[in-house]
């Protein structure tokens, strides 16, 4: 199924969108990640520990359609995203792993994805048991942002995933993007360990566990 294509938002807008969301030091963190310098403190969290509300949305829910997204629709989602992604939702694609997303009116508003067997993290390997699910690489598009749509499809696929036999859900939580655990709160998201991540030039690469939380 084809979908539309949203308009990219001038530089200076997408800008003013990161420091709204308080995204200025994961940006920052971002920034010297590509220059080869890569401090990157991350939370292992598992998600819905206990039963939650489905989240609302700013908007009327009945004009979204949560469903799976197949190649030709991640083929239209790379042309609307910066080239570093794109390159990665590709490899995530060729991977095999789940894709689930938002439609509005023919366009995809969100997307998420699922990986089922193992994660891997910047070359540190987490087993994922038969009922257990990793979710990754959720994305709004910014003409949607400010919807609480995040929350709205992390619920949706929660319930797929309960039908599809995974009761247990885990994912990463990068300790500066704080709008992402921000929105995974509200889905009573929990941190089972504190991660430390350096990377130094490609040359020097090491996990250090700063915290483990109680279970």
């Amino acid at each position: 199924m084809a979908i539309k294509q949203g308009k990219k938002l001038p530089t200076i807008q997408r800008f003013w969108v990161i420091v709204q969301n308080g995204l200025f030091l994961f940006g920052l963190r971002n920034r010297l990640a590509s220059l080869g310098i890569d401090i990157d403190p991350y939370y292992w969290v598992q998600e819905e520990v206990t039963a939650c509300a489905p989240p609302m949305i700013n908007g009327n829910k009945e004009e979204y359609i949560t469903r799976n997204l197949g190649q030709e629709d991640i083929v239209h989602l790379v042309k609307r995203m910066p080239k570093d992604i794109s390159k990665e939702l590709m490899a995530c694609l060729k991977k095999g792993q789940r894709c689930f997303g938002l439609e509005h009116h023919g366009q995809i508003a969100a997307y998420m994805f699922i990986e089922f067997d193992q994660v891997d993290y910047k070359n540190k390997k987490f087993d994922l048991k038969n009922n257990e699910a990793y979710l990754f690489n959720m994305w709004t598009f910014n003409e949607f942002r400010g919807k609480k749509l995040a929350p709205y499809l992390r619920y949706q696929c929660y319930e797929m995933l309960r039908e599809m036999g995974k009761d247990t859900k885990f994912s990463i939580s990068q300790y500066f993007n704080r709008s992402s655990i921000k929105f995974k709160e509200k889905l009573k998201t929990k941190p089972l360990k504190l991660y430390l991540y350096i990377g130094i030039f490609g040359m020097f690469k090491k996990h250090y566990l700063i915290k483990s939380y109680s279970e």
